[in-house]
């Protein structure tokens, strides 16, 4: 049969002489021992000890079969051995007899190979990683509620038709991993809807080059009920690939799954499972690192159902931060002495939400770095992102956020609030273009922040006031240029101002036509806390379901007046609406102006947008 056939024979004297316990028949030659393989040299591998007894037990297995085979088409010990047949004819045959040979507890060889090829998936984390990373995400003054949040809360979709797309949360504590899930689970679906069976497209690189097309020419539909499950899932595995690999530099993801669980009895292991210390944690987390997106998109299908489970949300941070690596994680942060999930309600910190919108667990979401001298710098959002980031507090004056997250590659963003957080989202890219004012404002803002060492504060230097000048050509007089510098600092607020009232000619806002940007759209809002709501007529018997929120708000962005003329104008706006022709207008005109939290959120994206809706407030709590 040639070399490939006599190497097979070897391999299977070897595995009978194993099987018989060292008494082979005499007139047996001596096998050669084929040389072990190195043990592997990736973090959180498991020990060589427990690899050796694994591949002990797959030889038995082997060698079983191998025996009675053997023993069925030799008609003595001194016959000479049969010819052993191609490779893959050994292989079925094997596995024929697996199959049918019981073992001594009533279960067959096959189902008893099964379970040994489960509890081989994956490898045990080292007990001093599992330690490290235990304190990291909960610190050492873990509360029972905090744990009993994050260990019952699935990744699963919501039953309701109407908020089919989106992720139910029971628990407080996780919203952070689900909105953020959510966000690039609405990339896929609303975006990328066809391509869904294909690894590569959760790929940026391959995204990036469909990104024009998108937004140039394409709307997505609200008909969120028609979504099949498949097409869900898949939008579910596209965003957590993409994030993993996110996390991982582009170069590499971690899986986290539990030991010895597959689709058809998870609920039956994980129904008695107790998680409450690090070592509960390492006996049975197991990791899987891909460098393949194919291989690790696989992986991830096959354990959707672990993800879907009352670990799900647990056990994907766990994956993201060992993508990232524990190490890194420690350095992005600017304390890292404090848990990443904080007390005393158990939220996911922002460095979470950062961790999986840009890979990196920074605690900031300014632009960049902030240098205060001396070596110290604080990290914020090294660069561009497919999802972004808004928050109340930063129309509270709490921070700023920076561009990059203000301005994402898709219209999406995670919503933070003090207790939560939720998604916003629009159908049309379109939403995110600006005319030429606004991309005149956007590159003085950018200029501005590049001076502004406030973390941001809103205000700079003259020195770096000087320099924001040269970079976006604007020409102050001189009597103004005094007065904005009289301070020792400029404050955005009244620079804008004073840019308002600049001519354009010189480098301002001013605009003698008074068309400067106003455009209508509709937005949707998201939160995946479920709520209870009427099902059906109350006066007929009308029952209450739980189920997410989902709003939809028509928003109308005014003109850039000054102040005063920018109030005079959300007044008219509020009534009568916009009959300007030339406005951008991507839904029906605004009639009526509402205010909740959620508007000064949108504001800070879009500052003087009016906002209205239907039905309840949209809640970001």
């Amino acid at each position: 049969m040639g070399d490939r056939g006599e190497e097979e024979e070897e391999e299977l004297q070897m595995a009978l002489r194993m099987s018989l316990q060292g008494s082979p028949p005499a007139q047996q030659p001596e096998p050669k021992r084929s040389k072990p393989p190195p043990p592997p040299a990736e973090e959180g591998v498991a020990a060589a000890d427990a690899e050796a007894e694994a591949r002990r037990k797959q030889r038995e297995l082997r060698a079983a079969a191998a025996e009675k085979r053997l023993r069925a088409v030799a008609p003595s010990p001194a016959a000479a051995a049969p010819r052993p047949p191609a490779p893959e004819v050994v292989a079925r045959e094997v596995e024929v007899e697996v199959k049918a040979d019981p073992g001594p507890s009533g279960v067959s060889m096959e189902e008893a190979k099964a379970e040994e090829v489960e509890e081989e998936k994956g490898e045990r984390l080292p007990t001093d990683v599992a330690e490290k990373l235990w304190l990291m995400v909960f610190g050492n003054k873990l509360e029972k509620e905090v744990l009993a949040q994050w260990s019952n809360q699935g990744i699963r979709f919501s039953s309701d038709p109407e908020t089919t797309m989106g992720l139910v949360q029971h628990e407080g504590g996780p919203c952070g991993v689900l909105a953020t899930v959510q966000a690039y689970v609405l990339k896929y679906l609303l975006f990328f809807s066809d391509e869904l069976g294909n690894p590569e497209v959760s790929d940026p690189f391959y995204a990036l080059g469909q990104r024009r097309f998108y937004q140039s020419s394409f709307a997505a539909r609200d008909d969120f009920s028609s979504l099949t499950d498949d097409r869900k899932m898949r939008a579910l595995v596209h965003a957590m690939l993409e994030i993993l690999f996110l996390c991982g530099t582009g170069n590499r993801a971690v899986v986290a799954t539990i030991g010895s669980v597959n689709e058809a009895k998870t609920a039956a292991v994980l129904e008695g499972l107790s998680v409450d210390s690090a070592m509960d944690l390492q006996k049975v987390l197991r990791i899987s690192t891909f460098t393949s997106r194919k291989d690790a998109f696989n992986s991830l299908i096959a354990n959707i159902s672990l993800f879907e489970s009352r670990l799900g949300a647990m056990l994907f941070l766990i994956s993201a931060l060992l993508s990232r690596g524990l190490e890194r994680i420690q350095a992005d942060r600017d304390d890292p002495s404090l848990p990443l999930v904080t007390a005393p309600f158990g939220h996911a910190s922002q460095e979470v939400v950062n961790l999986l919108l840009c890979g990196e667990a920074v605690s900031n979401v300014f632009d960049g770095k902030v240098d205060f001298g001396g070596g110290m710098f604080l990290n914020g959002i090294p660069n561009d992102v497919e999802v972004g980031f808004l928050t109340l507090l930063e129309s509270l004056n709490f921070c700023k956020v920076g561009q990059y997250l203000k301005c994402p590659k898709w219209p999406i963003w995670v919503v933070g609030s003090e207790s939560h957080y939720s998604v916003l989202f629009a159908l049309n890219p379109n939403v995110q273009e600006e005319n030429e004012l606004e991309e005149r404002e956007s590159k003085i803002r950018r200029a501005f922040d590049a001076q502004d060492q406030s973390g941001g504060g809103g205000f700079i230097s003259v020195e770096g006031f000087q320099q924001v000048l040269r970079d976006t050509d604007i020409n102050f007089p001189s009597d103004k240029l005094e007065d904005l510098c009289n301070a020792g600092i400029i404050v955005w607020s009244e620079f804008w101002q004073a840019l308002l009232q600049l001519d354009k000619r010189a480098g301002g806002m001013k605009d003698p036509t008074g068309l400067m940007g106003k455009k209508q759209f509709t937005i949707y809002h998201f939160n995946g806390i479920a709520k209870s709501v009427l099902n059906g007529n109350a006066n007929i018997g009308g029952s209450t379901i739980q189920r997410p929120r989902l709003c939809k708000l028509n928003v109308s962005v005014p003109p850039r007046w000054t102040q005063d003329e920018y109030l005079a104008d959300v007044v008219s706006a509020s009534t009568s609406g916009s009959k300007d022709d030339s406005v951008l207008s991507l839904a029906p005109p605004v009639q009526t102006s509402q205010h909740a939290p959620l508007v000064d959120c949108i504001r800070t994206r879009w500052p003087r947008a009016v906002c209205s809706w239907v039905g309840d407030m949209p809640s970001i709590v």
